[in-house]
């Protein structure tokens, strides 16, 4: 039995072929772009795709041109090539900035180039073309439904800007002075988080390596800069705890203080 299924479902996919490939010798515009839509609705995006762009040449100038270059970037969308349906979205907002797509369009350039966004640890130009993105979007459409969807993405991809920063201040914090004052690199990698993301998940964290970096920095200061530095611990002590009274890095920068604190007392 299931060897007849395997046969018919064979049989099946090589009759599907056929018809794909005689479309694609088509001459016929209106067939290309009727079946394009089917394979589109039928999620077969990649050959939506191949067809949409062979008939985009056709209808270049006319009312179906605005359709199909949406179709076009959905199709890449639905394949996952966020690039490039980034690409053909900004390509309609271009080209019909008053097109019956344009909210939507605007909106997606922004979400595919948040779905293209890779790991924190590597290059974020995506992630920043987002946030351009979905800012244009909150900017020119404030009343649209998808305005709450828009600020929710936007705090993920700042959060994962804020992560980024955190890596390099704890790679700074634990390279020392290791060719150099890597503590004070720490200091400001961490303290321009802060100012760039204020709402970061990670502001706790990113406190305690600004409070940790300045105790290091103090402690291994020569004569005449330590005195100075230990205060500004105590300063970034009370910073901290202000902030974060209950906070899971509290005893630790307990210890500091009091480290920090002993000395400027004496």
């Amino acid at each position: 039995m299931r060897k007849y299924i395997l046969i018919i479902l064979m049989a099946v996919v090589l009759i599907a072929c056929g018809e794909y490939q005689k479309l694609l010798k088509s001459t016929d515009p209106e067939l290309k772009y009727t079946k394009a839509v089917e394979y589109f609705e039928k999620k077969d995006f990649m050959r939506a795709a191949t067809l949409f762009d062979e008939v985009s040449r056709y209808y270049r100038g006319t009312e179906r041109s605005e359709e199909v270059l949406n179709y076009l970037a959905g199709s890449y969308m639905g394949q996952k090539d966020y690039y490039s349906a980034v690409e053909y979205y900004k390509t309609y907002v271009k080209t019909y900035p008053k097109g019956k797509y344009i909210t939507d369009a605007r909106f997606m350039i922004g979400y595919c180039a948040y779905l293209d966004s890779p790991d924190a640890r590597l290059d974020q130009q995506s992630t920043n073309e987002a946030l351009v993105a979905f800012q244009e979007f909150l900017d020119l459409h404030p009343d649209n439904d998808r305005v709450p969807e828009a600020n929710k993405l936007m705090d993920d991809l700042r959060d994962k800007l804020a992560y980024k920063e955190l890596l390099n201040s704890r790679l700074y914090y634990n390279l020392g002075n290791y060719l150099g004052n890597n503590y004070l690199s720490a200091v400001i990698t961490a303290q321009n988080a802060l100012k760039d993301f204020p709402n970061n998940k990670y502001r706790e964290e990113l406190l305690f390596i600004v409070l940790q970096s300045k105790y290091e920095q103090a402690v291994q200061s020569v004569i005449e800069k330590r005195m100075e530095r230990y205060r500004d611990t105590v300063d970034e002590y009370y910073n901290f705890i202000n902030e974060h009274p209950e906070g899971k890095f509290r005893k630790q920068a307990d210890r500091i203080f009091a480290e920090a604190n002993k000395v400027v007392k004496e």
